[in-house]
């Protein structure tokens, strides 16, 4: 063992939701030294967490006892879920996934004395179509849409959370991509294709590794407030697609203006205030 894994031995972090990104940051966490208790809402993954975990539990958000069980005697707690589905979910799934969760974590950390740390995962969608203008973490909310209002409403319990002694960070994040999710085969696979919009939205990504690394930034800074986390790539849709087309010597993507765009988002989103903290990006300008 090494000495920074000994260091870290005995702190106790919860990720509730170990999905793509929840699992990563477990693994990490691990592998750190840390003692780590990982959450899921489905029995048939407990035994690939529990390579990656010191305590795998089955359970939902919205049972309030199985909220306060989890994060009893814990230090920081990750939140990172997201409605289950194999395919495009409605606003309701995303209303019965994220709002009972918030309000049941507020509740239970209400009288919970181990929990130093909150960090929440949120999505930079929540700015919505400013015209490709820049926008910051001051910049107002989107709530047109009913996913939006979804995750806005979220955010807002989760940061109303009111005990001076527990930290409470929100990390909106690009969309993102890595391992299993690289951009290349992504959008390889609409080579050639029809996509709906007309490609001038810009869309605002962040690579796994750099969401692992800030969430650890931020569980040992101590942080509190609102970030974006988002690279620097600063790309319209159409200009991201003919990029990664044109260096796999594909066909390019061709658009339908008639339909509206896939993504929600159409601005430029400022990640300065995480990099003023200290945070240093991984992949701050590398698409893979």
């Amino acid at each position: 063992m090494t000495e920074q894994q000994q260091q870290n031995l005995g702190k106790k972090v919860t990720v509730m939701g170990c999905g793509y990104v929840g699992k990563a940051v477990a693994s990490y966490w691990y592998e750190k030294g840390y003692y780590v208790t990982g959450t899921t809402t489905r029995e048939e993954k407990i035994s690939d967490l529990e390579t990656i975990t010191h305590r795998s539990i089955v359970m939902r958000g919205d049972e309030l006892e199985a909220v306060e069980k989890v994060i009893n005697n814990q230090e920081t707690i990750l939140v990172s879920i997201a409605p289950i589905s194999d395919r495009q979910v409605d606003a309701e799934a995303y209303a019965q996934t994220y709002l009972p969760t918030a309000k049941n974590l507020v509740t239970a950390l209400t009288s919970n004395s181990t929990v130093k740390q909150v960090i929440y995962l949120s999505s930079g969608s929540v700015y919505g179509d400013k015209k490709g203008e820049w926008v910051d973490e001051n910049s107002s909310l989107y709530t047109e849409s009913d996913y939006n209002k979804v995750l806005v409403e979220a955010e807002k319990i989760v940061l109303e959370l009111n005990r001076d002694d527990i930290n409470v960070c929100l990390l909106r994040l690009g969309g993102i991509y890595g391992p299993k999710r690289e951009l290349d085969k992504r959008i390889g696979r609409m080579a050639g294709k029809i996509l709906p919009g007309d490609g001038s939205n810009y869309v605002a990504w962040i690579h796994l590794d750099d969401v692992v690394s800030a969430v650890e930034f931020i569980n040992k800074k101590g942080c509190h407030g609102v970030y974006n986390l988002v690279n620097d790539v600063k790309l319209t849709s159409k200009e991201l697609c003919d990029l990664i087309c044109d260096r796999q010597q594909l066909e390019r993507v061709s658009w339908d203006d008639s339909k509206p765009p896939f993504s929600a988002l159409n601005a430029r989103v400022d990640n300065s205030k995480i990099k003023q903290e200290g945070y240093k990006f991984i992949y701050d300008d590398t698409l893979v």
